[in-house]
């Protein structure tokens, strides 16, 4: 490689000199510095990211992280020259929290003596420095490009399906919101809110008759930008039902389900589930003999002999009907009890002489978790009469069967699943104290786009 040694070049004629041919690359040799040239409003930005205080160098770009120790400052170049170039970025877009001051360091600031605190997220700005009047000038500004923002949240259990988030609530909690989405219609959520199922009555003794408890309130809200199959009963088409968060904790309330009843009593009504505004009420109990069924998020069933009346569902009224009534028992010589309502069908009333206790009504199944589940079905009505499979089975979504059905042999009625808020099953006896089953504990499911 050969060398040459000038302190001057310069062209043979006219004023116009170039370096180089068409392709080539002109390089400055390692440690050398140009003046002169200009800079064409360009900056050499540097890899380190700043977190802390210090002095800018001309030519230089900084992204700024405020996010890591806290606000500090950007001091800029003392006694600048016309042409003096700096470059800066919000590095993890925390301005507005932690602010950035640019010290200016004896110089105006756009004809001003005094510092700049920066106090907008994502900021990008240059500077260059005009003269001693003006000073240092924004010859470009911004935001830059983000990229849309999706709501941020944590509480209860969090899984995802596809693009969406999914937080689970089996107990008391809360539901924190620490940012929302640029686009606001992803800041509308999905969710589904179960009350506790209502206890199963007991049976005591002689000709009495058990019936189901009622499922807890079912309601379910859709929203359009979470992609699953919703249940029958989705609300979004109700206004009142649909739920746009903000940057703030949701307390979450999940009901527990009712006790059964204990011998000759009727079953608990369940507790109710809440979320931001939307509650569901527990379900209704379920009646010993001579008793009406308990009215509530669905109702629960009657017991056999009068009065036999089946507690009414969708209580308080909601739309769409947060459930359904329970079943009537036998209206004379206490042979068996009505199954409790379920959140998309009635319990049944009790069929036939001696009597069979009737079935509890059907859940209502949804993929807001991800997978198709059936939660809120009613308990099923117990029977007085002595063959082995004559009690009523629980409905689909938890529903506890009673005693003596196809599924429970056994004399006290079965319990409704925890977190579907299905009822409690009636006890079944030709004697002798028997206990009715627990309602299910309820269930909280929210669910949003996360990306």
């Amino acid at each position: 490689m050969s060398k040459i040694e000038v302190n001057t070049v310069a062209p043979q004629c006219g004023t116009t000199l170039t370096l180089g041919e068409s392709g080539d690359t002109v390089t400055l040799g390692s440690g050398a510095s140009q003046s002169g040239f200009g800079r064409n409003g360009s900056v050499n930005w540097q890899t380190s990211i700043k977190t802390t205080g210090f002095t800018a160098a001309s030519g230089e770009g900084y992204f700024c992280d405020t996010a890591s120790v806290g606000a500090f400052t950007l001091t800029l170049p003392s006694s600048p020259s016309v042409g003096d170039i700096v470059a800066l970025k919000d590095y993890a877009s925390n301005f507005a929290t932690a602010n950035l001051t640019i010290g200016r360091n004896g110089s105006n600031m756009n004809g001003d003596a005094s510092d700049s605190v920066r106090t907008t997220d994502n900021e990008s700005l240059t500077l260059v420095y005009a003269d001693a009047t003006k000073g240092w000038l924004a010859v470009e500004e911004g935001t830059g490009y983000v990229g849309e923002a999706f709501l941020a949240a944590t509480g209860g259990t969090i899984s995802c399906s596809g693009n969406d988030r999914i937080h689970t609530f089996t107990g008391p909690g809360n539901f924190n919101v620490s940012s929302v989405a640029t686009c606001a219609a992803n800041n509308e959520v999905s969710y589904l809110v179960v009350g506790g199922g209502g206890g199963g009555a007991g049976q005591g003794g002689n000709y009495d008759a058990s019936a189901g408890g009622g499922a807890g309130g079912f309601r379910e809200t859709k929203s359009p930008t979470t992609p699953y199959t919703a249940s029958p009963l989705d609300g979004y088409s109700t206004p009142g039902n649909r739920i746009t968060v903000t940057a703030q904790s949701y307390s979450i309330a999940v009901g527990g389900g009712g006790p059964g009843g204990i011998g000759n009593n009727c079953g608990t009504v369940g507790a109710v589930s809440t979320f931001s505004t939307i509650t569901s009420a527990g379900g209704g109990t379920g009646a010993k003999a001579s008793t009406a069924g308990g009215a509530g998020g669905s109702g629960g069933g009657g017991g056999g002999n009068n009065p036999n009346a089946a507690g009414a569902g969708n209580t308080p009224s909601t739309t769409p009907a947060q459930g359904f009534p329970g079943g009537t028992g036998h209206p004379g010589g206490a042979s068996a009890g009505g199954g409790g309502g379920g959140a998309t069908v009635a319990g049944a009333n009790r069929c036939g002489s001696p009597g069979t206790g009737g079935p509890g009504g059907a859940g209502g199944t949804t993929s807001i978790n991800g997978s198709p589940t059936t939660f809120a079905g009613g308990g099923g009505g117990g029977t007085y009469s002595s063959p082995a499979t004559s009690g009523g089975t629980g409905g689909s979504g938890g529903g506890g069967d009673a005693g003596k059905s196809p599924a429970n042999p056994g004399l006290p009625g079965e319990n409704g699943t925890d977190n579907t808020g299905g009822g409690g099953g009636g006890a079944s006896t030709p004697g002798g104290a028997v206990n009715g089953g627990n309602g299910g504990s309820g269930i909280v499911i929210i669910r949003y786009k996360k990306a």
